[in-house]
């Protein structure tokens, strides 16, 4: 198990456009895969870029699940899933404000506007290409992800910094620290 070290807002690794993966078969792919994923299941996370461990490259590890899920809500689990070069694209202009937090932001949540409706393409560790569709938590997710490997956090995406706010310092409303399910269906 090689749990690594995740950076914070500030470093430099966040910051930059990371590179695409030439061959998502090659086993330098497939350890760093396992290194993100050791690294979520140790902090009990959802998801984490390449960046976020400084390494400058197109790699997203992801899971949600069924704990994660409000009673109520539509989404199913969502297994692990690992991402090569993924590209993401809008299919409707509609977004939503959702509360985020990000583990390169240890204690934050803001409020972000996002699409509700996103198609996602990407390679699989055997080089096979994925399309999918997303909605809903599973569309904020993928943006929010896909978002570290062009040097944004999302900060940047917000509209309204008043909605950024110290985990500490906020009133549990039912809608910050436990996501509705609505946020979830899309």
């Amino acid at each position: 198990m090689a749990v690594r070290r995740i950076v914070l807002m500030g470093n430099e690794s966040l910051r930059g456009v990371a590179a695409p993966v030439d061959d998502p078969t090659a086993p330098d792919i497939a350890s760093l895969a396992k290194d993100m994923r050791d690294t979520l299941e140790e902090i009990d996370g959802v998801g984490l870029a390449a960046p976020q461990i400084e390494v400058a490259k197109r790699v997203v590890v992801y899971r949600v699940p069924k704990f994660r899920i409000p009673a109520g809500a539509k989404l199913q689990p969502i297994p692990w899933t690992v991402m090569v070069n993924p590209a993401i694209e809008p299919l409707s202009r509609e977004k939503k404000p959702i509360w985020e937090r990000c583990l390169s932001l240890p204690g934050l949540y803001g409020r972000v506007p996002r699409y509700v409706h996103v198609a996602i393409s990407f390679q699989t560790m055997d080089g096979q290409r994925v399309e999918r569709e997303a909605r809903g938590y599973h569309a904020m997710l993928l943006q929010h992800e896909c978002d570290h490997l062009d040097g944004y956090l999302y900060p940047m995406r917000m509209t309204d910094m008043d909605q950024l706010s110290f985990v500490s310092e906020l009133v549990d409303d039912g809608d910050i620290f436990s996501y509705q399910a609505d946020e979830f269906d899309g």
